[in-house]
């Protein structure tokens, strides 16, 4: 299976009203915001940036295929249909083909730390219930388990998995996985801040939190880098850096919601365990994106 997600991806926050329902009409001025201004090729919904933890299955699926609707053909939509159960992800990953996305992505199961066999059958189980292409998420910080170099060289060969999103610093790791699995399968950036150095062991992308703000600058570092121009690259990669690490001074996505409200785009606040963002760290993203 070939599949293009395109490079530049945000995983997208959830917007909610002021009694923390989903706020549809946000959301579709988030969903046009995100694909015509700052660019974006993929959206990613339902993901940890979007709060997935304190969604309803019901709202998960409202948020799929309304953000189809909205989208519109404009970019490519992935569902965040991971779990730690793997019977309820591939439920969840079945309805959501239903819904009109473009892929699912599955995160490893938290919490459980299967071993490496458990993980394999986890992501297999769940590949064999869809026709839909897959990405693999690999984030042992959140996750509390690594999905190991072969395990993901393996899972490459089920021909649905089409992409992995590694978010972590071993470059080992990735550079394993680059150099063992054939050209169409795809391998994400999740972690902005890495996704140059990613890059240049021949990353094809990056999954952004950072693409809600900074879109534009992201996909233009990306072009750089695509198109030879490392100088320009590197020098996008230090221009972006401080809203990279900036927007995770506070649990996520507390920052970026907040950032997105000083560009006139109001999607709300969080659901607990989620509060707000303290004072200094909002002055330091206010501050950071006057300068940008």
């Amino acid at each position: 299976m070939k599949v293009d997600f395109g490079r530049m991806m945000t995983a997208m926050v959830t917007p909610f009203d002021h009694n923390q329902h989903i706020d549809w009409e946000q959301t579709e001025k988030l969903v046009d915001f995100l694909i015509e201004e700052q660019r974006n090729d993929c959206l990613v919904v339902c993901g940890t940036t979007g709060e997935s933890p304190t969604l309803s299955d019901d709202e998960m699926m409202e948020l799929f295929r309304k953000t189809v609707q909205f989208a519109n053909g404009r970019c490519k939509i992935i569902a965040g249909t991971g779990s730690n159960n793997t019977f309820h992800a591939m439920k969840m990953t079945k309805e959501a083909e239903k819904t009109g996305v473009d892929g699912v992505l599955l995160v490893a199961p938290y919490y459980s730390r299967p071993n490496q066999q458990g993980l394999y059958e986890h992501f297999k189980t769940i590949a064999e219930s869809t026709n839909l292409p897959i990405m693999i998420y690999n984030i042992p910080k959140r996750s509390g388990v690594t999905i190991e170099a072969e395990t993901i060289i393996q899972l490459s060969e089920i021909s649905n998995i089409v992409a992995t999103k590694e978010a972590h610093n071993d470059l080992d790791l990735i550079s394993q996985v680059i150099a063992k699995t054939d050209d169409d399968f795809k391998v994400y950036s999740g972690d902005d801040g890495l996704t140059l150095p990613m890059l240049s062991i021949g990353a094809y992308g990056v999954v952004s939190v950072a693409g809600h703000i900074i879109g534009k600058e992201i996909k233009a570092m990306l072009s750089a880098y695509v198109n030879g121009e490392i100088k320009k690259a590197t020098q996008l990669h230090h221009k972006c850096h401080a809203i990279f690490t900036g927007l995770f001074l506070c649990p996520s996505p507390s920052l970026t919601k907040y950032a997105l409200g000083l560009l006139d785009m109001d999607v709300g606040g969080m659901r607990l365990p989620i509060t707000e963002a303290s004072d200094d760290a909002k002055q330091i993203i206010k501050d950071l994106i006057e300068k940008k």
